[in-house]
């Protein structure tokens, strides 16, 4: 039984070299730009709770046009790891121009939203429970910050759409390397414009947000110019300008596919936003106390997040060459390394994660709520590891729409009334919310369960 279970689930030495080998460069990449998020949030802290409480919001609301555009390259990456598992470059050409159209075109939408409506949006999350006007203060913060951030938009669209598609085809170092000289260059320009370093003004927000803008050109073109100079290693890139067209066929099929994964990115944002407006009726403490915690959180989260995306990439390899059998067979063992690694990193998450909120300069309260919310986290996401493997499982053979019943319609089902109901009916007290909340990953879980072991997702789609 024993030895069963052992081959069903744990791999050889081979098996977790490839398997790291992708996924570590991801990783790395990930926690390297966390890190820095980290960092700035820091710096930002240092100007006050209301400074930081207004970028945090801001950021939650760009959190929603990150993963909008995530999902928009999504919709077509899980046709480019097939195409390219089958040696069609062409295909792979035409998913890749789908990611720049629907990048670009879900870019327009959010900024044309953030310039005309931003001061509504920030205000939904600013709730002045100790009557003291610091929500106003917020809001302009909020707004300086935003004013800037926007210009960042198109780069970020355009790297997206090319580090996706290199990743496609195993490549994950280059990207890992222009997301270092980025982050760098966002950290040091971070000290240089937020606290007005020699020459240098003092921009407060203003010099935060202008960091990020700069290091997001940097990145993109650190990707552009590596991808077009590197054409034998990126066949996709042939001819991929010499029109703008893409077959009726691969359109077609990329968006009956894709639409649903589009759509669901977009909905699980937004109901994680909504979700946190829930909590932001408690006061700006909770607001400056949950900013701490997810921009600690996030630094833990990057092993699960990357090693799901690795199961995407090689699961769709193995179903794009026919070799369905290999798929499942990976996918049990990545699922179970997964969740593994993770048992791990929430057990350091859980000791160490406490002594961040106190690098802060905020109040005692705002202090005690981020570290209780990290060690909430903390206790949650082995069950977050899975449901994350889950649904990159169930994406890499095409089941957006069981994916879109999975992740969105979940939250919206599910987390959002849960979070609403329990914030504006009850008298609990923010942690106790915030737990039960948490806590309704053990149900999706349970559903993510039954829909792997189905096997609903072995298909080849190209």
């Amino acid at each position: 039984m024993i030895s069963k279970l052992k081959k069903k689930y744990i791999g050889n030495r081979a098996f977790y070299a490839r398997y790291l080998f992708l996924a570590l460069p991801m990783i790395v990449q990930n926690a390297i730009t966390n890190l820095v998020s980290f960092l700035d949030n820091i710096m930002v802290g240092q100007l006050g709770t209301e400074q930081m409480s207004g970028v945090a919001i801001v950021n939650q609301l760009v959190f929603v046009y990150n993963l909008a555009v995530f999902g928009a390259a999504s919709a077509a990456s899980i046709f480019g790891a097939q195409y390219y598992g089958k040696g069609d470059h062409k295909g792979h050409m035409y998913s890749f121009r789908f990611k720049l159209y629907a990048t670009l075109l879900v870019t327009l939408g959010a900024m044309l939203l953030f310039l005309t409506k931003g001061s509504s949006l920030i205000s939904l999350y600013l709730t002045d429970t100790a009557g003291t006007g610091a929500t106003d203060v917020a809001l302009q913060y909020g707004m300086q910050y935003l004013s800037v951030i926007v210009v960042g938009m198109v780069p970020f669209a355009v790297n997206q759409s090319y580090a996706t598609t290199i990743k496609e085809t195993g490549q994950t170092i280059i990207p890992m390397i222009a997301s270092f000289v980025a982050v760098g260059m966002n950290a040091i320009l971070d000290v240089l414009l937020i606290f007005g370093v020699g020459p240098f003004p003092r921009l407060g927000v203003v010099g935060a947000a202008l960091a990020t803008v700069i290091a997001r050109y940097i990145e993109m073109m650190i990707v552009v110019l590596w991808a077009h100079t590197h054409r034998r290693k990126n066949q996709y890139l042939y001819g991929a300008y010499r029109s703008l067209g893409i077959p009726l066929k691969e359109l077609k099929a990329i968006l009956i596919k894709g639409f649903p994964l589009m759509i669901n990115e977009v909905l699980w944002a937004a109901g994680m936003t909504a979700v946190t407006q829930c909590y932001s009726i408690r006061g700006l403490d909770v607001v400056a106390g949950l900013n701490i915690a997810t921009t600690i959180t996030n630094l833990f989260n990057i092993v699960y997040i990357q090693l799901g995306a690795c199961i995407s990439i090689i699961v769709g390899q193995y179903l794009g060459a026919g070799d369905l059998e290999e798929a499942k067979d990976a996918d049990n063992k990545m699922i179970v390394f997964s969740v593994f690694c993770c048992a791990i990193v929430a057990g350091i998450m859980f000791f160490v994660g406490r002594l961040f909120p106190h690098i802060y300069n905020t109040s005692t309260e705002v202090k005690v709520l981020a570290t209780q919310f990290i060690s909430i986290a903390a206790i949650m996401m082995p069950f977050c590891a899975f449901t994350h493997a889950s649904y990159f499982t169930l994406r890499s053979g095409g089941k957006t729409f069981v994916t879109f019943l999975f992740d969105s319609v979940f939250t919206w089902v599910v987390v959002v009334p849960t979070a609403f109901l329990l914030a504006h009916y009850t008298h609990l007290g923010i942690v106790s919310i915030y737990f039960l909340v948490q806590a309704t990953e053990l149900i999706k879980a349970i559903i993510g369960y039954c829909m792997v072991r189905s096997n609903v997702w072995l298909v080849q789609m190209v």
